[in-house]
């Protein structure tokens, strides 16, 4: 993740130590699309070369966890407390928005139950972990990002749960105390460990900060393979509706939180901030639980949202970039 210092006035300039990590971040979020569609297309070409890596997704999800916790830093916490209105506003929109979202276009567009439960599943997942960079790009409140990323990933392991039982339980059997483990095992330790490292061993990690978005670009690349291989014999035929509902429900989201910021009085650059962290998820999660929980094809919508909400959140964010920030 991105760190910024902020003030009432100016746009949040980010920590001169990490001007290298800002600038690769850009390039590998302007690459990432790419990467995960030629994932996706290798995925599905040469399904049996990828099948077999299917255990090693929640190990490679950890990973990308690690890697999140790696950039977080005692100050991204700090700024709950400063402004925990606009933290919980974020929160709160977040959980409440996208699985109500997905829940609604599953049943508006009657999607078979192990498709309505996977894209539910995305709905109910954290925040994802490119949204902050788009922040960034969109000349966002980068340090609001990264506050509510970091919240909604912490308590992921209560309310995931929780709220796909709610939501999908109509769909398929949910089986809410394991989906706690595997969140508990995939998320949160990895996220904690990446902390950790980054508090005593600076030094260390400060050199490899850089390459982090890179590395998640990749990862999260080699799961998208290993879910469309999973799937790829009804891809041909689930593949059109799956798209509509992936960039509905990613529409609803960037649209809503952006609507919620403003409906909560947050200034424009809070604003910015909420459209990525309510519309961008993290779907290697989602894709990890449906494919440990459910079907390959209930993981489908996963890998689906891991290539459009790159796409869609690099194009709004160049959009909103290119307007002046208003003053409420």
């Amino acid at each position: 993740m991105l760190e910024a210092t902020t003030n009432p006035v100016e746009t949040p300039v980010l920590n001169p130590a990490l001007a290298a990590e800002a600038k690769i971040a850009r390039i590998a979020v302007t690459v990432f699309p790419l990467l995960v569609v030629l994932a996706g297309v290798a995925g599905f070409l040469l399904p049996d070369a990828f099948k077999p890596l299917a255990p090693s997704v929640p190990f490679l999800l950890g990973i990308i966890m690690f890697c999140m916790g790696l950039t977080l830093t005692p100050p991204d916490f700090a700024s709950v407390a400063k402004r925990p209105w606009a933290v919980v506003l974020g929160i709160v929109a977040h959980y409440v928005i996208m699985p109500g979202a997905g829940w609604l276009i599953a049943v508006a567009l009657n999607l078979e139950p192990q498709l309505a439960v996977g894209l539910i599943l995305v709905g109910c997942a954290p925040s994802g972990t490119a949204s902050n960079v788009m922040a960034f790009l969109a000349k966002g409140d980068v340090a609001l990002s990264v506050a509510v990323a970091s919240v909604s990933t912490l308590i992921a392991p209560i309310v995931t749960p929780l709220l796909v039982f709610f939501l999908a339980g109509s769909f398929l059997n949910i089986d809410a105390g394991s989906m706690v483990l595997d969140i508990l095992k995939t998320v949160l330790l990895p996220v904690i460990g990446g902390l950790a490292a980054r508090l005593f061993l600076k030094k260390l990690v400060g050199k490899v900060l850089p390459a982090l978005p890179w590395a998640s670009a990749v990862v999260i690349s080699v799961i998208v393979a290993v879910v469309v291989a999973g799937s790829a014999s009804k891809i041909a035929a689930a593949g059109g509706i799956v798209f509509l509902a992936v960039v509905l429900h990613n529409g609803f989201g960037l649209g809503l939180g952006y609507l919620a910021g403003k409906l909560g009085r947050l200034d424009d650059k809070a604003r910015r901030a909420l459209a990525f962290e309510v519309g961008m998820q993290n779907s290697g999660l989602a894709a990890t639980l449906a494919t440990a929980h459910f079907t390959p094809l209930a993981a489908l919508p996963s890998a689906v949202f891991s290539l459009w909400h790159n796409v869609s959140g690099a194009i709004v964010a160049a959009w909103l970039a290119r307007k002046p920030l208003t003053e409420n």
